[in-house]
């Protein structure tokens, strides 16, 4: 008896999940709007960012080449004490620091 109820009910659940038409007039359209709409705007967004960024990176990229105003500010850095990472001699300083080395975890 209790097998048959079981067999009865799991065909039940199955003819439900077949059952591939539905009731148009049932449907939550504007729920349905609202989600699509707000996905499509994110995306509409994120796009727009992306077209922004590259736009800008371009005009960056392809700038005046015969401006040399970054080369000042490089030296200014280096004038007030920062490290020029092209200098063979401060690389074999940091590659032979003991404090460097344990802060990175490669020696105990």
């Amino acid at each position: 008896m209790m097998f048959k109820k079981l067999a009865q009910r799991l065909s039940a659940d199955r003819e439900k999940q077949t059952n591939v038409a539905f009731n148009p007039i049932e449907v939550d359209f504007e729920n349905r709007k609202k989600i699509f709409l707000k996905n499509m705007t994110k995306t509409a967004v994120e796009m727009y960012e992306k077209q922004s960024d590259i736009k800008k990176f371009t005009a960056l990229a392809l700038s005046n080449p015969e401006n040399k105003s970054h080369n000042k500010l490089v030296e200014a850095l280096f004038s007030h004490g920062i490290v020029n990472v092209e200098d063979d001699e401060k690389l074999l300083e940091l590659s032979d620091n003991r404090r460097f080395l344990k802060d990175l975890g490669l020696t105990g």
